[in-house]
């Protein structure tokens, strides 16, 4: 293992600490230098030293370390991550320095680096080969470049966070929450084999692209202040529905005819458009801007059926990130891992007038904007974790991939039909909505069709 492939590897294992530090930042209203320092010190030491302990066991306790780590990880973050999201709900105010004292971050510093253990073990095997020296020293002279690589990182990532989260803090404290279980739920799938495609953390980031994009149009509320023109209404309706639709029909419908039977293509087509209709039938939801309520009647509040609205749009959104990404890893004909990310991106742009969508009419309707903010936040956790789903799936029936991905075309066309055009018209603003569906139509037809090559 040379220098180049020993700083890629620092780079990947640091990547937990540095979403784990963004994560620690949000809780924080002010952080100082030696709370960066602090983090910088705990992530990246331990990440130097779990690969030099994982090289002095080396095969010995391969076994137990290959069973216990994952469920290690996955608890400490678990834990972690949870209880990140119960502050973000809870009225009472927290007092931020603790959460830097030693027993907070052992946890989460053993938590995150974990993993390294193996890959210690791994040096065993596949020897370093930087320095004219000794194999100790060689693997000596690794670690120390992971920890420096880490702390690095982990600054960064803690000061990172806190200046988004001391704005931000109620929404980005659960946005911060619900990515430590993402994590977490992702070393333990991978620990039984069930997602081992992830361990490189490049479709772990892509299904989580599309939630940032939530994350950010729910963050608008602290930037508008005023009520959303009608007219600009238009355009963001326009702009969701027009990326959506090409979504559907070149990233999803297109690759799926290529792939399979067309009769399989449309039986998953028309599949999808039944089960968004019974998933819209059989949930209480309200269009906020449409006013039109939907599902069986319910004691739930407006604020309540605002968000369930976008959970019901957000639902086949993920199933979608996912099935590209599975198409790319079962090597479907045209989909590249450009396709998937191009996808991803897509969808995180569209979302961003959807996280609006949900944060600035409670907003407006008497919320306050913490609480707005992290209403929409909450809005687009599922698509993450459909994400996740729909890629077991279909790695576990290879077959399924044309149907799966004809399913969640139909799904989103449904959405475009039945909420995306509805919310785009208004009797002064039509043409300004239209354009805006085309213009983006295109622009996604576009950036699909140059990432397949």
């Amino acid at each position: 293992m040379g220098i180049v492939e020993l700083f890629l590897l620092a780079i990947a294992l640091s990547m937990d600490a540095f979403a784990v530090s963004i994560c620690k930042g949000l809780q924080a209203k002010k952080i100082t230098i030696k709370e960066c320092l602090l983090c910088g010190l705990w992530f990246g030491g331990f990440q130097g030293l779990m690969p030099f302990i994982g090289y002095v066991l080396g095969s010995r306790f391969v076994t137990v370390i290959n069973k216990i780590a994952p469920w290690l990880a996955f608890i400490l973050l678990a834990i972690i991550g949870g209880n990140m999201i119960k502050e973000a709900f809870s009225d009472e105010e927290e007092e931020t320095k603790p959460g830097f004292n030693a027993k907070t971050m052992l946890m989460m510093a053993i938590a995150t680096s974990i993993d390294a253990l193996a890959v210690g073990i791994t040096f065993v095997a596949v020897k370093v080969e930087v320095l004219k020296a000794s194999n100790l020293i060689n693997t000596i002279f690794a670690c120390l470049l992971i920890t420096v690589t880490t702390f690095v990182f982990s600054m960064l990532g803690v000061r990172i966070g806190s200046v988004f989260g001391a704005k931000f803090k109620s929404g980005a404290e659960a946005a911060g929450g619900f990515v430590l279980l993402f994590i977490g739920l992702k070393i333990i799938l991978e620990h039984f084999g069930v997602i081992e495609f992830m361990s490189n953390g490049d479709i772990l980031f892509g299904l989580l692209i599309p939630f940032a994009g939530t994350i950010l149009g729910s963050a608008l509320v602290f930037v508008i202040k005023s009520r959303l023109r009608d007219s600009m209404k238009a355009v963001l309706a326009g702009m969701a529905g027009g990326i959506m639709l090409a979504s559907s029909i070149w990233a999803l419908l297109y690759p799926s005819v290529r792939e399979g039977k067309i009769y399989i293509v449309s039986l998953g087509f028309i599949a999808g458009i039944a089960f968004q209709y019974i998933l819209d039938r059989a949930v209480p939801h309200t269009h906020v801007f449409t006013q039109i309520e939907e599902g069986p009647s319910s004691k739930l509040g407006f604020n309540s059926r605002v968000v369930l609205s976008e959970i019901i749009h957000h639902v086949p959104e993920g199933m979608a990130v996912g099935a590209v990404y599975a198409g790319f890893l079962n090597k479907a004909d045209g989909i590249t891992g450009a396709v998937a990310l191009a996808l991803s991106i897509g969808i995180a742009i569209q979302n961003i007038p959807e996280g609006a969508f949900v944060s600035h009419p409670l907003r407006t309707g008497g919320e306050e904007k913490g609480k707005s903010f992290l209403m929409g936040v909450v809005s687009g956790v599922v698509e993450p974790i459909l994400g996740i789903v729909t890629i077991i799936i279909v790695n576990a029936v290879s077959s399924s991939l044309p149907f799966v991905m004809a399913l969640t075309g139909g799904a989103i066309t449904f959405l475009v039909i039945e909420e995306s055009i509805p919310s785009m018209k208004s009797e002064k603003h039509s043409d300004k909505g239209t354009i805006s569906f085309a213009v983006f139509f295109a622009l996604m037809m576009l950036l699909t069709f140059v990432s397949a090559g």
